[in-house]
């Protein structure tokens, strides 16, 4: 048996500066500790025994903060502390409403022993979720100048290994931050550990699908995936690898360790030919019923478990057991890997109990499988596992898999908001059944529209249930909707170069991928979307999970812009400005994902994408006139440092800027690169009209413009050259186009599914009628109409003011218009 000592071997650093700390009490009565982590992050605990917890709990990995300026008032029946945040008032008896409260600015919080965050977190699953379900808080308010983590009851870590809490005592942390929620989340990842960085091969399309493969169906499904040109990084198969039609006498076959040889006779060399084709391999376990007298590898495991083999009795799964754990990774897992496993799919549904009270299965598993991952650095590259959400602390084991969800549109328009709040306690890696797991209807919008979400969302993973009647090959549903699941599969993986400098942002600089929009606006009109959600710093997204208009063919989605002017990246040909709610409608086609001006997205272009990733060859810069732009492109250390977490100096960092007002941009140089040569090219996103320059010697350009856009390839780039800068001019003080609006409303009046005499009647009003727009725009609310084909002819008509006859500013001239 091999033996894994990191798996008893994590970071941490919870016993707080004692200089933080105010404690007091007895053991005959009790006692108290205060710990003034920051002047806006505080921890109370009460101890019937006197006594205090400064071991690793699932919450808190690290405690020891830079002491903070606070002032102790002790009255010797009372207590007071103050930062310049918060006013503590305590009675020093045990807690309670009356006798500990904490005031900030103008409100006051009362110790209830309850968590607190009414922004929401996330929960431990979406099964059998059919639209919106109640979801654990997160640290983040708005109603209330505070949130609160009650951590009381989470299991604990000593020596590597679990333990439980004394009974009787309490602990908890007050965030007392007044809606500054990038910097309760930054603090909170203090406390907690931050979200580890991702391989990047976890950040193309993952397939899986409930369906009893064979290994010449799999290869068979791979081929038909490199034929349609779909790439993937990632194939999981469910649970049917193993032995399922068991002898009653075992029970259930949802648990399995031997490979079903009728489907996969020589598993190890299907394993060696997924490999060749660049993906990695993911296996689902549900451990519960542990190892059972029909399994390959029970006798090696019972031998190594002193475990009585003689009458077949089964070995029972034990998270509690240590011995069982070892033996569980070391001797049944490694088996499977050293075949060619890769990770784990661990699929626990059997609630959050064990033979220890406090001690809950999921959390050991995941904590468990993410350290013992590390022994296999050299396939994986980062230590990962795939499971579901335990509570708060789990963001430090991804991927997040949520669950079974239900083939619905009230699932898919719930699925945004929850990957949006997941942020809020921290977690920033979900992984969704995109298309939904099973039941539902068949429905090729629906499919089309959660593939879009998909492609914008952490994780990309296909799936569907066991069913001749469901799965998510898109050459499987009819033209229009597979030609836009391919396209939006193939932009995954083009957003591959952005989505690993996200990862490395969310790791090392705190910033999730996805965000809620009132973590970077305070609006009140940002706490309005929830289904929309910044994807990076500068894009937003804003999901169609609703059906299309019969009336305009088109889906719907009401977005809330920020200040400023914004281009929708899928349809350049509308500019908005900001500030507002705005109704956005759009073509199968289309998600509205909208960049602001001054925007730079790198993508790999390379021309004929493959399985698996590699640092692109070819990129191609998607720029967004109108401000100064930068973007700084992060790749993996080229000499990989062996540590799970090396310096963020060591990474291979290409600046990208653009000088709005010089119009120059600039690419490189290249930091700690081996400065290979690479193909550049840059999209200039809503600006057609483009007087190029090179201003780095001896190169040539290709400039390519359409009605929306400008395309000039650079040709091939040393990136040490000249400097290991390149630069082109582009043009002085470059601005997004000026909505050019009859030929839009034109092309959309077209589709309407509407008499031809009232469109003309539409047409003519907003077009060619010489009466105020105000006038205009109130009688087109008076027309006998469908209210959507109104909402789609005044998105255009009021989507950019500097066109001439816009209607901006006029958008509520009549009852009927309403914005959200």
């Amino acid at each position: 048996m091999t033996t894994a000592p990191s798996r008893y071997s994590f970071p941490s650093n919870p016993v707080a500066d004692p200089k933080a700390t105010v404690t007091g009490g007895t053991k005959d009565k009790g006692g108290y500790r205060f710990t003034v982590l920051t002047e806006r992050l505080l921890r109370y605990e009460w101890s019937d025994d006197g006594g205090f917890e400064d071991r690793v709990s699932t919450v808190a990995f690290f405690r020891h903060f830079d002491v903070p300026h606070f002032t102790v008032v002790d009255k010797g029946g009372s207590l007071e502390i103050y930062t310049s945040a918060f006013h503590l008032k305590y009675d020093k008896k045990r807690f309670s409403s009356d006798g500990l409260s904490v005031k900030i600015g103008d409100d006051v919080w009362r110790y209830d022993g309850k968590s607190y965050g009414d922004l929401g977190g996330t929960a431990r699953t979406l099964d059998n979720a059919d639209g919106r379900i109640p979801i654990d808080p997160g640290v983040l308010s708005r109603k209330k100048a505070y949130a609160v983590l009650d951590d009381s009851e989470s299991m604990l870590f000593e020596k590597g290994w679990i333990a439980i809490r004394h009974p009787g005592r309490k602990d908890g942390y007050l965030f007392a931050y007044k809606g500054d929620h990038k910097a309760a989340i930054k603090d909170y990842y203090r406390l907690s550990g931050k979200q580890p960085v991702l391989p990047r091969w976890t950040l193309g399309n993952w397939w899986s699908r409930y369906h009893a493969y064979s290994a010449d169906e799999y290869m068979e499904l791979l081929n038909n995936f490199e034929k349609n040109d779909v790439p993937l990084t990632v194939g999981v198969i469910d649970m049917d690898w193993h032995k399922v039609n068991i002898p009653a006498q075992y029970g259930s076959g949802w648990t399995g360790y031997s490979w079903n040889k009728n489907l996969f006779p020589d598993p190890e060399g299907l394993l060696k030919e997924v490999h060749k084709r660049n993906l990695k391999i993911a296996l689902n376990d549900h451990p519960a019923d542990g190892v059972r007298a029909f399994e390959d590898l029970y006798k090696v495991v019972a031998k190594a478990l002193n475990h009585d083999t003689s009458n077949g009795a089964p070995i029972r799964f034990d998270c509690c057991d240590k011995k069982y754990l070892d033996v569980y990774f070391d001797v049944l897992k490694a088996a499977l890997e050293k075949q060619g496993v890769d990770f784990w799919w661990i699929d626990w549904q059997q609630g959050n109990h064990s033979r220890i009270p406090g001690v809950d299965p999921l959390w050991v598993l995941n904590h468990y499988h993410y350290l013992t991952s590390q022994r296999s650095l050299d396939m994986l590259e980062k230590p990962i596992t795939f499971s579901r959400y335990a509570g708060p602390g789990s963001h430090r084991y991804p991927i997040g898999f949520s669950g079974d969800t239900l083939i619905t549109w009230a699932s898919l328009q719930f699925q945004p908001e929850f990957t949006a709040t997941a942020s809020n306690i921290g977690y920033g890696w979900w992984s969704h059944d995109i298309g939904g797991h099973y039941w539902g209807i068949r429905s090729n919008e629906l499919t089309a529209r959660w593939t879009q979400l998909g492609c914008f969302s952490p994780i990309l993973r296909l799936h569907s249930e066991k069913s001749q009647w469901n799965s998510k090959e898109p050459w499987k549903y009819e033209r229009d909707t597979c030609e836009v699941m391919k396209e939006f599969l193939v932009l995954r993986h083009r957003l591959i170069p952005f989505l690993y400098t996200m990862n490395i942002r969310a790791s090392y600089e705190d910033e999730p991928i996805v965000q809620p929009m009132y973590w970077n606006h305070k609006d009140d009109a940002a706490y309005s979307v929830p289904n929309q959600y910044y994807f990076g710093p500068d894009m937003i997204v804003a999901p169609i999970t609703t059906p299309h208009s019969p009336a305009t063919l088109l889906g719907g989605v009401t977005a809330w812009l920020p200040r400023g002017r914004w281009v929708d990246l899928f349809h350049p040909s509308l500019v908005y400005d900001g500030d507002r709610h705005v109704r956005i409608h759009r073509t199968l086609s289309e998600i509205p994902v909208l960049a602001k001006e001054g925007t730079i997205i790198p993508m790999d272009a390379t021309p004929k994408l493959r399985n698996g990733v590699t640092r692109p060859t070819d990129v191609e810069i998607l720029l967004v006139v109108g401000a100064d732009a930068y973007f700084e492109l992060v790749e993996e250390p080229e000499n990989e440092d062996s540590s799970v977490d090396p310096p963020l100096s060591s990474y291979v960092r290409t600046p990208i800027s653009w000088k709005q007002k010089e119009g120059v941009l600039s690419i490189g140089p290249e930091w700690n690169g081996s400065g290979k040569w690479r193909q550049w090219s840059v999209k200039i996103v809503g600006h057609t009209s483009t007087p190029t320059k090179i201003l780095t010697p001896s190169y040539s350009v290709h400039t390519d413009v359409n009605t929306s856009c400008t395309t000039i390839n650079f040709g091939n780039v040393h990136r040490w050259a000249h400097g290991g800068r390149f630069e082109v001019h582009l043009g002085e003080n470059l601005q997004l186009n000026t909505v050019d609006m009859s030929p839009r409303i034109h092309e959309m009046l077209y589709r309407c599914e509407m008499g031809y005499q009232i469109k003309e009647v539409v047409w003519q009003l907003v077009t060619q009628n010489r009466d105020p727009v105000e006038k205009r725009v109130a009688r087109l609310w008076e027309l006998p109409i469908d209210d959507k084909i109104k909402d789609s002819v005044m998105e255009i008509w009021a989507a950019d003011s500097r066109a001439p006859g816009s209607a901006k500013g006029y958008e509520g001239c009549a009852c009927a218009w309403t914005t959200c």
